[in-house]
């Protein structure tokens, strides 16, 4: 993963360093194998590497939640989905009462490295941390809740983020991880489901997760040869009813058994009503007559081992983010690691959640939170 002129200089960057790492938000497929990279790359640079198990809330509770990790204690991780280390979603964490906390939790055991892997609501919460670390801090020391020494040795925090989202939602990346392993879940549900589709001159109703990026059903209907389909990001024409009705009885007009319509979960009309896979088996049942049976995929899109490209796309972003932390001075943004042109890049955090939220105020969304 490291290139020949960067192992020397690798093996010593980071003696007398420390680093956490936590999943929080969804999880997906391949976050396993970015865990495993940045323990084992930290291991051989010579820092210390933590767990953060249960994600924000681990980091608040502190105690057993936060453990030190070996090179034993990842292996046989890279192949399994999910989170190992465990991922919840932490109110505590939103307040600075609880952000005092995990600082306090992260100055005791000499941490002042953190990667985050989660979404844009988890880097953005990682952001707000580092940003308050000064003032954190400070409040400690003045409550008496930290040392003079301990926090001179804390002094700054540098913090990197991996986005993990199987809905490939993230400004900055050309693929988040867990994307292709969700893809290559439908894609073996809708090849099932098509089958016995033909055999039953059926329609069938696909819903996809996706309620804010359509990313998923969008390459679903591509590579199924589906004959509609529904995403947020742009909404169908007016009287698309007819359009849609119009579509099915020209595919089986010219002989075809079945119908595939791919509606993503938070697919909306032109006026921001949603576009559900119930109404739409409504439709083609009341106009058409057709047999029509919805399926709604749910968490079985997030389960399942990881695919070779969310594996290897895991593993390389953890070195990359290793060595983003290890080099971070205090005057370093923190950064998100990212893909492009196939190449691990590392690009300022913020500036690509503000484009994701510019996106979510454009269609009225709630940002997720941390």
């Amino acid at each position: 993963m490291l290139g020949k002129d960067k192992h020397h200089e690798a093996q010593t960057l980071g003696v007398g360093k420390a680093i956490a790492v936590l999943t929080s938000g969804g999880d997906a497929q391949g976050m396993n194998a970015a865990v495993r990279a940045v323990v084992r790359v930290g291991i051989y640079t010579g820092a210390k590497v933590y767990f953060v198990h249960e994600g924000y809330q681990g980091l608040v509770d502190g105690g057993d939640h936060i453990r030190e990790a070996s090179w034993e204690s990842v292996s046989m991780m890279l192949q399994l989905g999910g989170t190992v280390i465990g991922s919840a979603r932490c109110q505590d964490f939103r307040a600075r009462e609880g952000r005092l906390k995990a600082a306090c939790n992260l100055v005791k055991k000499g941490i002042t490295n953190l990667c985050v892997i989660g979404g844009d609501g988890s880097l953005t919460g990682a952001d707000t941390f580092r940003a308050e670390w000064s003032g954190l801090l400070a409040d400690l020391l003045k409550a008496g809740r930290i040392s003079s020494d301990e926090a001179s040795k804390s002094g700054y925090l540098n913090i990197v983020g991996m986005v993990g989202s199987i809905d490939n939602d993230f400004c900055g990346t050309d693929m988040t991880i867990g994307t292709d392993s969700a893809l290559h879940r439908i894609m073996e549900i809708v090849d099932a489901i098509t089958t016995t589709a033909q055999s039953h001159q059926r329609t069938f109703v696909l819903e996809v997760m996706g309620r804010h990026c359509g990313y998923l059903a969008l390459v679903t209907a591509l590579a199924c040869g589906a004959d509609w389909v529904f995403i947020p990001e742009s909404p169908p024409e007016e009287n698309w009813e007819e359009h849609l009705c119009r579509r099915l009885s020209e595919t089986r007009g010219r002989g075809s058994r079945l119908n595939i319509i791919i509606v993503a979960e938070g697919a909306i009309d032109l006026n921001g009503k949603p576009i559900t896979s119930e109404d739409v088996k409504s439709l083609v049942v009341k106009r058409l007559g057709y047999d029509t049976r919805v399926t709604v995929l749910g968490h079985v899109q997030r389960g399942g081992t990881p695919s070779a490209f969310d594996r290897i796309l895991g593993s390389r972003m953890g070195v990359e983010a290793v060595m983003a932390l290890l080099e971070g001075t205090p005057d370093t943004p923190a950064c998100v690691v990212s893909l492009s042109g196939n190449q691990a890049v590392r690009l300022p955090l913020m500036e690509c959640v503000q484009v994701v939220s510019s996106f979510c105020s454009v269609l009225n969304i709630q940002e997720p939170a941390y």
